[in-house]
C-alpha cells in the first residue's frame, strides 16, 4: 500500500536556484549540527584531554581516529537507509520508509556486532607501528571506554537518515546539543575526577562520549517514535526483512567502504605521524580535529543532497536530479572556503581552542595552511559523493577514494614526510593531493551521469500488518 507523505510534495517544486538552495540548507542545516555533535564531542574530549598533556591529548586523538576509522564503516553502512528511504517519500510510499525504519535496528545491531571485534583489537597494533608506550595505553583505554557507544551512534544514524527523508529534522539539533553539554560536563568529571570519582584521563573521555552517544540516540528515538504515533498507517513486520536488508546492505557497503577508505589514510596518517614524536602526533591531531570539525557542514550538505536527489529519483523528475547536484556542489564549495579562509588568517587562534602548549601550537600552523587549500577539495568530494548516492551510485565513490587516498596521496605522503624528510607536514601534502583526485573524479562522475533516467532501488511492496502502532 502507498500513502501520501506531505513533505515529499511540499518540497519538490524547487524550481530555482535561489529556491533550491533555501530548500537545501532548510534541511542540511540541521543535518551538518547533528554531523557535527558527533565531531564536537571529539573535539570536547580533545580540548579537556589536552589541558592534561601532550602525550593524552595526542593518545585521545589517536584513538578516536581508530574508532572512527573503523567506525565510519558502520556509519556508511547505516547511510545506505538514506536514498532508500528519501526514493521511498519521493514516491509517496510512506510504508516502506517506515519499514526501513524497523530494520534499521537490525542493521545497526548486526553491523556493530561485526565490527566490534577488530575495533577492540585494534589498539594492539599501536606499539608495533612505533607509538610511545605510554601513548599506546592511554589510546587502548580510550578506545575500549568508547566502544559501548557504538550501538547507539549506529542506530543513531539510521533514525536520522528516517527523520532527515521525512523532511523532521529539528531533532537532529535539539539531540546534539544536548549531548554536547552533556559530554563537555562528564568530560571535565572523568578526566579530572572529583569527590568519590578518580582523575581517568583519557579513559574518562572514553566513557564520557559513550554515555552521551546513547543519550544522543535516545532524544531521536523518543522524536521518531512521535513521529509514528501521529501517522496510523499498516504497521511494519518488527522481525529482520531479508529483502530490505539486502537491499540496505547492498547500498549502504559501498558507502561504509568509500568511508572507511578516506578516514583510514587520515588515521594511518596519525600512526606515521606517531612515530615523529608526541608534538608532532598532537599537532597532526590538532590539525586533524579541527578539518573534520569543518567538514561536518560539507558533509551535512552531501547528506541533504543524497536526500533530495533521492527524492527526485522517486518522483521520477529526472531534470531536478542534475539541478539539486548542481546546486548541492556549489554550495559545499562555498561553504568549505570558509573555514579555509580562517585556517589561512588566524591558524594559532583557531589552534588555541584545542591546545594551550606553545611547542604543539607552533607546529599545527603549517598544517592548517594546508587544510585551508583542501578545505574546497573536501567539500566538493563530500556532496559529490552524497549526491551520487542519492542516486544510489556508491561504487564509484569507494573506487576514487581508494585511487585517489591510497595509489596517489599515501605515496606523497610517504615520500615528502619521509623521503625528503619533511615530516607532518609532508604527510599533509599527501593527504591534500588525495583529496584533490578524489573531489575531481566524483565531480566528473556526476556531471557524466546526472540527467540519465534512474529507477529508484527495489521499490516493490513490502509486507506490513494492517493496524496502527507507534515505533
Amino acid at each position: 500500500m502507498s500513502v501520501p507523505i506531505p513533505i515529499a510534495a511540499e518540497d519538490l517544486p524547487a524550481n530555482t536556484v535561489g529556491e533550491e538552495l533555501r530548500a537545501l540548507f532548510k534541511l542540511a542545516l540541521p543535518i551538518a549540527a547533528a554531523q557535527a555533535g558527533m565531531a564536537l564531542m571529539g573535539l570536547i574530549d580533545t580540548a579537556v584531554v589536552g589541558r592534561v598533556g601532550a602525550g593524552p591529548l595526542g593518545a585521545v586523538g589517536l584513538g578516536n581516529g581508530i574508532f572512527f576509522g573503523l567506525g565510519v564503516v558502520g556509519l556508511g553502512v547505516m547511510m545506505g537507509l538514506d536514498p532508500l528511504i528519501a526514493q521511498a517519500v519521493g514516491a509517496q510510499n510512506r510504508d516502506r520508509a517506515r519499514a526501513l525504519l524497523y530494520q534499521s535496528g537490525w542493521l545497526a545491531l548486526g553491523t556493530t556486532v561485526i565490527l566490534a571485534i577488530p575495533i577492540a583489537l585494534a589498539p594492539l597494533l599501536l606499539q608495533p607501528f612505533g607509538v610511545a608506550p605510554e601513548v599506546a595505553r592511554d589510546a587502548r583505554n580510550f578506545i575500549l571506554w568508547r566502544l559501548p557507544g557504538l550501538l547507539p551512534m549506529l542506530l543513531f544514524t539510521g533514525t536520522r537518515a528516517y527523520l532527515q527523508g521525512i523532511g523532521r529534522v529539528r531533532a537532529l539539533v535539539i539531540s546534539t546539543v544536548i549531548a554536547n553539554v552533556a559530554n563537555l560536563g562528564l568530560d571535565v568529571l572523568f578526566v579530572f575526577g572529583k569527590g568519590p570519582i578518580p582523575a581517568m584521563g583519557a579513559s574518562g573521555a572514553g566513557i564520557a562520549t559513550s554515555i552521551c552517544s546513547a543519550v544522543q540516540f535516545a532524544v531521536l528515538a523518543w522524536d521518531a517514535r512521535a513521529n509514528n504515533v501521529e501517522y496510523k498507517g499498516s504497521t511494519p513486520r518488527a522481525a529482520p526483512d531479508v529483502t530490505l536488508l539486502k537491499s540496505a546492505l547492498r547500498v549502504g557497503i559501498p558507502v561504509g567502504l568509500q568511508l572507511g577508505a578516506e578516514t583510514g589514510i587520515f588515521a594511518l596518517a596519525g600512526l606515521l605521524a606517531g612515530r615523529l614524536g608526541a608534538i608532532e602526533l598532537a599537532a597532526h591531531q590538532v590539525a586533524l580535529s579541527l578539518a573534520s570539525f569543518t567538514f561536518c557542514f560539507a558533509l551535512g550538505i552531501g547528506n541533504a543532497a543524497a536526500v533530495r536527489v533521492g527524492w527526485s529519483v522517486g518522483a521520477r523528475d529526472h531534470h531536478a536530479v542534475r539541478r539539486r547536484g548542481f546546486c548541492a556542489l556549489g554550495a559545499g564549495a562555498a561553504m568549505m572556503s570558509l573555514s579555509g579562509l580562517a585556517f589561512l588568517i588566524i591558524p594559532r587562534e583557531v589552534a588555541s581552542l584545542l591546545s594551550n602548549r606553545p611547542e604543539v601550537l607552533t607546529a599545527t600552523v603549517p598544517l592548517l595552511a594546508v587544510a585551508a587549500l583542501f578545505q574546497i577539495a573536501d567539500g566538493i568530494q563530500a556532496v559529490g559523493a552524497g549526491v551520487l548516492r542519492g542516486l544510489g551510485d556508491t561504487r564509484f565513490a569507494f573506487l576514487a577514494n581508494l585511487a585517489g587516498h591510497y595509489a596517489l596521496g599515501l605515496p606523497i605522503a610517504l615520500i615528502c614526510g619521509f623521503l625528503l624528510e619533511r615530516g607532518v607536514l609532508g604527510i599533509w601534502w599527501g593527504l591534500s593531493a588525495g583529496l584533490f583526485a578524489v573531489a575531481a573524479a566524483l565531480l566528473a562522475r556526476f556531471a557524466r551521469v546526472a540527467g540519465r533516467s534512474f529507477e529508484a532501488i527495489d521499490a516493490a511492496p513490502i509486507e506490513t500488518h494492517s493496524t496502527s502502532s507507534s515505533l
